[in-house]
């Protein structure tokens, strides 16, 4: 298995901060968690698989990204 790896260069401790609250944010509201089924610790709404575009959102300054599916 190939693994990416993102580097993150901090600039000072408020930056640090922003980042960090960015990740857990990201960790408790998009991350999929296999203990849990695969769903996230806030659990979120299950998306109907119809024929809507998929859109990509930026988390954690780009280093992650969630799909969501929207209208067309």
């Amino acid at each position: 298995m190939l693994r990416e790896s993102s580097n993150v260069i901090v600039l000072h401790d408020k930056h640090l901060r922003r980042i960090l609250k960015s990740y857990f944010r990201y960790y408790h509201e998009s991350r999929t968690h296999l203990s849990l089924d695969k769903d996230a610790p806030e659990a979120r709404e299950i998306q109907a698989n119809k024929l809507e575009r998929v859109v990509q959102i930026r988390q954690v300054g780009g280093l992650h990204h969630r799909y969501e599916r929207r209208a067309a």
